[in-house]
């Protein structure tokens, strides 16, 4: 029998009789010939079928073949640049077909469907090369988050999902019993990350979080994933700095790795081949100012041409706000400094000017928002009982919290990258639920 290989391997093979498991993509077919686009996982490949070079069985069998039907082929590797393909410019001749399941009518068929209906069918959807490709791109994302934080002097530790009191706030939690007490479901590690940087300096933990929050945006989902690093005797501007190298690595690494299926994605890579330190950086004052004058001229935001509209100071940023400040910069731009009221209440306020902390919020280009929100931490245990009380929460909840800064306490600052944002950017995908396998939405608990 000859050697079973993956399709993303077989330049390795050009001339050598080979076998593949996958399944039909595609299928055409003309007089003596049948064209199978076959998929394995790694990659397409369109199998020829000579009716010569099989028996009449096997031809007849190749006909009759359903979409999504899985098989096995066995046939010559032959370079061909016009061949289509992932990678392209490569066939197999085939000299013999095993089926091993006939699909059943493949529901998702060439013609246009609509969101809801591709939503309902995610589980076979899945299966399409643009959600391949998505999902490739982002196994190599988390993967290169990893890499750089191991590779940084980084070291993961997990914290829980259950948690008996919130971190910024009880308004977007999920509520669970544990046993006859409230739990709630983490929106954050970072409260228990600021745990492990006493233990071992340099940490990250990297999970799902969930935010119950009754938002419908292209932004948002209701159970995502974040990595969020903490760093020990770091004060807000080496986090900067630290943020800057860890994203470029992340979209550089992306880039070289997954070249093929950003193409696919028909992704304009030329913004991300900009995306390198150092990144600009504005303050809060200064992002409101500029957004006040773009509203008094007039200016837009794509991709709705929607209006900037003015703000007052003190107010938080909308997705207009951030499209339109993200817009007049070539990379990725830090907004630091943002009032003290619209954050989470463990912020390092800035010495002299307390209405404002040592904050910071990374905004992706071309629309995509806040990738990254980062700060330094308070680390007086008197400011953070303050903070506490001011923002009505009970102290008994946080005592071990504030027991980090009675016990060795040093300026610490960290951050939290949400995966499904990054991959929406990378990939340049228009809405969040294309960037996981099951997106969890206000109205989508299925499949």
């Amino acid at each position: 029998m000859s050697p079973i290989i993956r399709i993303d391997k077989i330049a390795d093979h050009v001339g050598q009789e080979v076998t593949l498991q996958g399944w039909l993509q595609l299928k055409t077919g003309k007089g003596k010939l049948q064209f199978l686009r076959v998929r394995d996982g790694s990659g397409v490949i369109q199998a020829v079928i000579f009716k010569g070079n099989v028996s009449e069985e096997m031809f007849e069998a190749a006909k009759r073949l359903p979409i999504e039907s899985s098989l096995v082929i066995s046939g010559t590797v032959r370079a061909d640049e016009r061949a289509p393909g992932i990678p392209g410019g490569f066939e197999l001749d085939v000299n013999a077909l095993e089926v091993v399941q006939e699909s059943a009518e493949y529901p998702i068929g060439l013609k246009e469907h609509g969101v809801e209906f591709l939503m309902d069918h995610r589980h076979l959807w899945l299966r399409s090369n643009r959600q391949w490709a998505i999902m490739r791109v982002r196994a190599t994302i988390v993967k290169a988050i990893r890499d750089w934080l191991d590779n940084n002097g980084f070291t993961l530790v997990d914290t829980p999902i259950l948690t008996p009191s919130a971190a910024e706030g009880t308004t977007t939690l999920f509520k669970t019993d544990f046993h006859g007490e409230d739990a709630f479901l983490a929106q954050t590690g970072q409260l228990y990350n600021e745990v492990n940087i006493f233990s071992v300096g340099r940490t990250y933990c990297f999970g799902p979080t969930f935010r119950a929050e009754k938002s419908k945006t292209r932004r948002h989902l209701q159970e995502f994933w974040m990595v969020e690093p903490e760093i020990a005797f770091c004060k807000l501007e080496e986090l900067l700095e630290i943020e800057e190298q860890f994203v470029s690595y992340i979209v550089q690494t992306t880039l070289h790795e997954r070249a093929a299926e950003l193409k696919l994605l028909e992704r304009d890579t030329s913004f991300l081949e900009r995306i390198v330190p150092p990144f600009p950086r504005i303050s809060y004052d200064e992002a409101v100012e500029m957004i006040n004058r773009a509203a008094a001229a007039g200016a837009t935001v794509p991709p709705n041409d929607e209006p900037v509209p003015a703000m007052e100071w003190g107010g938080d940023f909308g997705a207009p706000h951030e499209t339109y400040i993200a817009g007049q910069f070539d990379r990725p731009v830090f907004v630091h400094h943002y009032p003290t009221a619209v954050k989470a209440f463990y912020m390092e306020p800035e010495p002299g000017r307390p209405e404002v902390c040592r904050s910071a919020d990374l905004l992706a280009p071309e629309g995509y928002g806040e990738i990254i929100g980062g700060s330094e931490r308070m680390s007086d245990p008197d400011v953070l009982l303050a903070a506490i009380d001011r923002h009505g929460l009970p102290r008994e909840a946080y005592e071990w919290y504030v027991d980090l800064r009675r016990y060795g306490s040093t300026p610490h600052s960290g951050f939290g990258l949400g995966v499904e944002r990054t991959v929406a950017w990378i990939c340049g995908l228009d809405h969040i639920r294309e960037t996981i396998a099951f997106p969890r939405m206000l109205n989508r608990l299925r499949p």
